[in-house]
């Protein structure tokens, strides 16, 4: 079935690069027209794709700040309820102003809208709830990233008809020739010139991420007579100075500050070959990158303040959960899944694989959309 001209339109906050292969299937598969923000607002640091890749690219709009709040008003985007657009996708967070005079609109208009959200993460505060469950509840369908939300939302009275989980994904046709390519390398032998087990690190460097625990670790195992290197891949955004942390911990010559890197090929290889990765604030994307390359993964448990990622994270399968802010527990955890032997190592690749084969790729989420849309019988 041909997509179907004008009739699903996507109106998003921003042209994220980490989900253009998803957009470019929407594009492809079901003829979406696409309207992205000029800006992340609150985040300058996100890398945006080439909108020109997409057929049904229309426009950026501006994204305006209101005064000095976290509500956004973007420009031009209401008007798109009076075209000939049936479906619209949404991004899902209340503070989007305009989102809000859309779906009422399109409530008259008898047009559907859905939001792509992360939802409810916990418990809310009354004031929460003025903004959250009326602005739910004008959708007629959430897309939700994990199933942990969407558990939380059906015990505070939501209805399961009105919520599907989507998860989410990243580059993945290019990752999987990369990972179907990756065999073991020497890559940290020449670097450390040690045969140590190797814990990574790739994602923002930020102070939210607690990297000096990963540093508390390696410091309270090596007291133990356990020793361990690390590789970071990310660029110190908010002047974290973690070099300075590792200098006086006199973990130099163990710690390689890799830098920031977009190079895939380079980025398997990294992944593939460490023992564990550990996030140990909270864990987003770096979860299905840890995965798709088959390393497990090692994160905090305190889940209201987690991405919706780490609930791919199965314990003592594919990775751990250590307690918030508990250097002794995360080296703990440490402990166990360097020592674990090849066997369970590859098992543990075939479990990440699976994770992200199944279901946090594009072609899942693509198929999510069209049931959702019921396409077939548009």
């Amino acid at each position: 079935m041909k997509a179907v001209d004008n009739h699903y339109c996507l109106i998003y906050n921003f042209p994220q690069h980490y989900r253009s292969s998803t957009f470019k299937n929407m594009d492809r598969e079901l003829g979406f027209k696409f309207y992205f923000g000029d800006s992340m607002v609150f985040a300058q640091d996100v890398k945006e794709m080439d909108v020109n890749e997409l057929n049904g690219y229309v426009k950026r709009v501006k994204n305006i700040r209101i005064f000095f709040t976290k509500f956004i008003w973007q420009k031009g985007v209401v008007s798109l309820v009076f075209k000939n657009y049936k479906h619209f996708i949404l991004y899902g967070e209340p503070t989007f102003l305009s989102n809000w005079c859309i779906m009422l609109m399109a409530k008259l208009l008898r047009k559907k809208t859905y939001l792509w959200m992360h939802g409810i993460k916990g418990q809310l505060t009354f004031k929460d709830k003025l903004i959250r469950y009326p602005y739910y509840y004008l959708a007629d369908k959430m897309l939700l990233y994990s199933d942990y939300s969407r558990c939380l939302m059906l015990t505070m009275g939501f209805k399961a008809e009105k919520m599907t989980t989507i998860y989410n994904s990243l580059d993945y046709d290019n990752q999987i020739d990369v990972r179907n390519n990756l065999v073991k390398s020497d890559i940290y032998k020449n670097k450390f010139e040690n045969e140590l087990p190797t814990l990574i690190y790739i994602g923002r460097i930020q102070k939210s991420k607690k990297l000096n625990l990963i540093i508390e670790s390696m410091n309270l195992l090596r007291l133990k007579g356990v020793c361990c290197n690390l590789v970071i891949v990310g660029e110190d955004k908010e002047q974290v100075y973690l070099e300075k942390f590792v200098l006086e911990s006199n973990f130099s010559k163990n710690v390689w500050f890799y830098g920031p890197c977009y190079d895939e090929k380079i980025i398997g290889e990294l992944i593939f070959n460490a023992d564990v990765c550990v996030s140990p604030g909270n864990v987003g994307l770096t979860a299905m990158h840890s995965f798709v390359y088959g390393t497990p993964l090692i994160t905090h448990s305190n889940f209201e303040k987690q991405g919706p990622e780490f609930e791919v994270i199965e314990p003592g399968v594919n990775g751990d959960f250590f307690e918030e802010d508990n250097a002794a527990d995360l080296s703990a955890k440490i402990s166990q899944w360097i020592g674990i032997n090849e066997e369970m190592r590859e098992r543990v690749r075939k479990s990440t694989y699976k994770i992200i084969d199944e279901r946090y790729n594009p072609d899942y989420q693509i198929n999510v959309l069209k049931k959702v849309l019921d396409y077939q019988n548009e």
